[in-house]
Order: structure tokens, then sequence, then C-alpha cells
């Protein structure tokens, strides 16, 4: 072999087991959040983990409006005015400060938004 093509061959196998590497610190990551979760908040069907997790999906329906409406180049009070709302609630909504109701929400996503809501339920 000549010496350019031994140094690729070395390169290249670096490269391999840093990305390698970085995969499996991954998944081990994923394992240490799930542990961290349990340790927090309780193992899962626990009344304090099934309170996280309400307040986490509260928190994904904040999160999804503000990208939502970003995406449209909208602000707060443009969609507040579309919605008959104040900038102030729809701050709320997003930073995860107040709950909201179904029906605002449908108007949110149908009328402010121009989207359609899909609920699922999971048993």
């Amino acid at each position: 072999m000549n010496g350019e093509f031994k140094r690729k061959v070395i390169v290249y196998g670096e490269e391999f087991w840093d990305f390698y590497n970085s995969q499996k610190k991954k998944v081990q990551d994923k394992i240490d959040w799930d542990e961290h979760l349990d340790e927090k908040y309780g193992k899962s069907g626990t009344a304090t983990r099934e309170k996280f997790e309400e307040e986490f999906e509260a928190f994904k329906i904040g999160v999804l409006i503000q990208e939502a409406r970003k995406q449209r180049q909208m602000t707060q009070e443009e969609l507040a005015e579309k919605v008959g709302t104040t900038k102030n609630y729809i701050s709320r909504i997003e930073n995860n400060a107040s709950d909201i109701r179904l029906t605002t929400l449908m108007r949110i996503v149908r009328e402010g938004l121009g989207g359609h809501l899909t609920l699922n339920l999971d048993f």
C-alpha cells in the first residue's frame, strides 16, 4: 500500500469510530434520560409521572402553536387578532403559562393558522 492510501484508511477508520461512538452515546443518552425521568418523576403510571407527562403535553401544544405561527411569519398580536383574543393570551399559551380550552385551540389552529386539528386517544 502506498503511504497516502494508508493515511486515508486511517483517517476514514477514525471517522468511522468517531461516528460509531457518537451514535452509541446518543443511545446511552436516551437510556439515561428515561432513567432520569424515572428517578425524578417516578415510574410510568405513577401519579407524579402522569402529572409530568400531562404538563409536557401542554408544553408541546404551546411549542407547536409558536412554530406554526413563526412559519407563517405572524406575530403573536396578528394571531391574536385573527382569533379574537389578546397577544398576552397567545404568549401565555406559547410559554405554557396558561391552560387552553379545546374550543380556543381549535379556533387558533383553524382561524388563526389555517390548519386542521386532529386528536388521538391512546388507551
